[in-house]
């Protein structure tokens, strides 16, 4: 019998939103394959061993082009039906002014530059009908800005926002959805402990919201309740 359990895959999947959106999928009843930096176990190593095979660990620095052409290569024949890129940090919350020139190269090279490396070198695994997104945030729209802070974080996010307009115009013509997904105000190391939504109440939105962007074109900036995000 032939297995037509559709396929994800979610990079930076070890810890919280990540981790949850992997989980997430397997009770939708996909096959996921999540990747986690280094080789020392984490959430996502659990996950595995309790989804009967359904779930598969790859090591993964995306900052390092090579080893993003490795994981290509590694899974060379199969066919993703979506490809999301969750994986982001911060360095706190200095004015631009303060902040290191060796801080602000490592947020920018991790949360806009390395996430559309990915999505360049991972694109042709994606099925025509698939769905290629990648993790903003609402701190990346500039309408929305207007009490400032997170200074380096917002700017990595606006910025990585710009590269994927700047993609979806490169490939006007590509069938696949592209999303920014804003996950709300989240209770994770980057959101802080004070956020309105847990993981467990961010992440069915984020998944139910890019399902319901399947077969839709071009590029959408939108939250975990499937309203656009302004830019």
């Amino acid at each position: 019998m032939t297995d037509t359990r559709e396929t994800a895959l979610v990079v930076g999947a070890s810890r919280t939103l990540g981790l949850g959106i992997a989980a997430e999928y397997l009770r939708r009843d996909w096959d996921v394959i999540g990747t986690v930096r280094g080789s020392r176990r984490t959430g996502l190593h659990d996950l595995a061993e309790t989804s009967g095979g359904r779930l598969t660990v790859e090591s993964l620095e995306m900052t390092e082009p090579e080893q993003i052409s490795a994981l290509r290569d590694r899974l060379a024949g199969r066919t993703l039906d979506l490809l999301f890129v969750s994986a982001a940090i911060t360095r706190g919350d200095l004015p631009i002014g303060e902040v290191p020139t060796d801080m602000f190269t490592e947020v920018m090279v991790t949360n806009a530059l390395s996430p559309m490396r990915v999505v360049e070198t991972l694109r042709s695994l994606v099925a025509p009908d698939g769905t290629i997104g990648v993790m903003s945030s609402d701190q990346g729209s500039i309408t929305h800005n207007t009490r400032g802070g997170q200074d380096l974080y917002r700017a990595s996010k606006s910025a990585l926002n710009q590269l994927m307009r700047c993609y979806a115009a490169r490939n006007a013509e590509d069938p696949r959805a592209l999303l920014l997904m804003d996950p709300g105000w989240v209770r994770t190391e980057l959101g802080g402990p004070y956020a309105e939504l847990s993981v467990e109440e961010s992440v069915p939105g984020v998944v139910e919201t890019m399902e319901n962007h399947r077969g839709k074109p071009g590029l959408h900036f939108v939250d975990h309740q499937g309203q656009v995000v302004p830019w």
